[in-house]
């Protein structure tokens, strides 16, 4: 067993992904998470593609159990000062000030179980100018300098996968653990927050040292000229990715691997500085040769030459990859109405083992009657709560 979190309780009020991730990172290792939805539509991630049971919701949650409750009533608020009384841990990614509005400030929290763990995250931090603003992932991109690394300024066009969003995930789970870590030794609760602004620039700390220490003022193009990172397209179209990174040595297994040992003579080439220099025309240069070869045939001398380098994968070049397979990266679950769920496998392998919870992520209030039951409510109360539109 390498449920390391086995008998952690997590109360998870988060919505979309930064809460949500940390709460499910938590359940990757062990950890019961009862994630409490309100009860009209629930997490606002559900609907994405229609439906109840978007693959944008079940991407961040699963294994969690799933409680409708409104938590504008009594009622409500009541059931979740029971789950909190006996949690370890609370997630929530409201904006700043809303759970002291819904009677869940501080000291209440405090009051209800000292020994709980609180973590809140919040777009920009709990004060200051921008705090009452909404946040999403965009919006950290470009506040905190990524997009800067991104985009074409001339023709800006904002894509690719959320990273702001799952940082903020990452560095809630981090700070949760370490003061879970402390409590078994104190026994002390912790207030922690957590803001997408900090945590973007946290994800990024090169550029801010080459701004601070030498003055490099950074574009798209800064990292992957000093790191000699390439992507060509093949002759029979398919693109190829490499990164030869600062080791001389890469630098030429590539030209004995393309042919082109004349390279490492021309000035413009002739040592690191130098092709950072003039990173653009080595990029032409090496583009021209890499279009008159297939990329099997690219691969296969790359590979011979310990060259490092991968193939462009689309999505579904991933799921079908030798390496990953081999990994056993992706797992199927079962959900009893949703039918079978594609699920990654949490990438932390523990005395080489990484069991993980079987639960899929939940439908809507999925274990609401289930979880009151555990506080006490019997069928009755249950059955008043529902029709009070409490659940």
């Amino acid at each position: 067993m390498t449920q390391v979190l086995k008998g952690v309780h997590v109360v998870d009020l988060g919505t979309m992904i930064t809460a949500p991730l940390a709460g499910m990172m938590l359940a990757d290792l062990g950890a019961e998470v009862i994630k409490v939805e309100h009860p009209q539509g629930g997490d606002p991630f559900r609907s994405f593609r229609g439906g109840l049971y978007s693959p944008h919701f079940v991407a961040y949650n699963r294994g969690k159990r799933s409680i409708r409750l409104d938590l504008r009533s009594d009622a409500g608020r009541k059931v979740l000062c029971q789950l909190l009384s006996r949690a370890d841990i609370l997630i929530e990614n409201y904006r700043a000030g809303v759970m002291e509005k819904l009677g869940f400030g501080s000291s209440v929290l405090g009051a209800l179980n000292a020994k709980l763990i609180h973590c809140s995250i919040t777009g920009f931090g709990a004060s200051g100018p921008y705090s009452g603003r909404p946040a999403y992932d965009t919006v950290g991109l470009a506040l905190s300098g990524i997009a800067s690394l991104l985009l074409d300024p001339e023709n800006p066009q904002a894509c690719g996968p959320t990273i702001p969003d799952n940082a903020t995930g990452m560095f809630a789970c981090y700070g949760i653990l370490g003061a879970l870590y402390e409590r078994e030794r104190t026994g002390r609760g912790r207030r922690l927050e957590v803001n997408m602004l900090e945590a973007a620039i946290s994800f990024i700390p090169d550029p801010f040292a080459n701004y601070t220490q030498m003055g490099i003022k950074n574009d798209p193009l800064t990292r992957v000229a000093s790191s000699h990172s390439f992507a060509f397209r093949c002759a029979d179209g398919k693109l190829l990715a490499l990164h030869l990174s600062s080791q001389a040595k890469f630098w030429e297994g590539l030209l004995a691997a393309i042919a082109r040992p004349d390279l490492a003579d021309d000035p413009r080439f002739a040592s690191r500085d130098q092709r950072i220099k003039n990173f653009i025309p080595l990029t032409h240069i090496l583009a021209e040769v890499v279009a008159r070869k297939p990329r099997a045939e690219w691969m296969t001398l790359l590979e011979a030459h310990d060259v490092p380098f991968a193939p462009v994968h689309s999505i579904e070049d991933v799921i079908d990859d030798t390496q990953v397979k081999y990994l056993e990266t992706f797992r199927t679950l079962r959900h009893p109405t949703e039918g079978e769920i594609t699920a990654i496998r949490r990438p932390v392998r523990i005395d080489g083992g990484r069991d993980g919870s079987d639960l899929p992520a939940p439908t809507l209030g999925e274990h609401t009657d289930t979880v009151l039951r555990e506080l006490g409510y019997d069928d009755s109360a249950i059955a008043q709560m529902r029709s009070a539109k409490v659940i």
